[in-house]
């Protein structure tokens, strides 16, 4: 899987969060307005609702939280097979990082 799928099930994963996050928002909306004054069948009824997409958002959270957790296993076994296939430029590389960082603070 190359960085262009990873990102774009990243994007999608989370469109779908946030469209069920917004029903579970819209739903606890509507259960505050029913209970203002509404029948008890109705509030039942908007309890039920939301209960329901509020297990769905819970459910796609820690679906997003475990691929989340897989994608970045899945990073470091790619930077760690890259590090021991080329060490020297992952050295080079590091000490140039280190050596930025370096001048970067010594500017303060």
């Amino acid at each position: 899987m190359n960085y262009s799928e990873l990102a774009d099930s990243a994007a999608e994963t989370k469109d779908q969060l946030v469209a069920n996050l917004r029903r579970v928002i819209s739903d606890a909306e509507d259960l505050l307005a029913a209970t203002a004054g509404q029948t008890d069948s109705k509030v039942a009824e908007l309890r039920a609702r939301a209960k329901e997409n509020l297990a769905v958002a819970r459910e796609k959270l820690a679906d997003v939280s475990a691929a989340g957790r897989a994608r970045a296993r899945q990073a470091a076994a790619v930077t760690d097979e890259y590090v021991h296939d080329n060490p020297w430029s992952s050295i080079g590389a590091a000490a140039a990082v280190g050596l930025l960082i370096g001048v970067l603070l010594g500017r303060r």
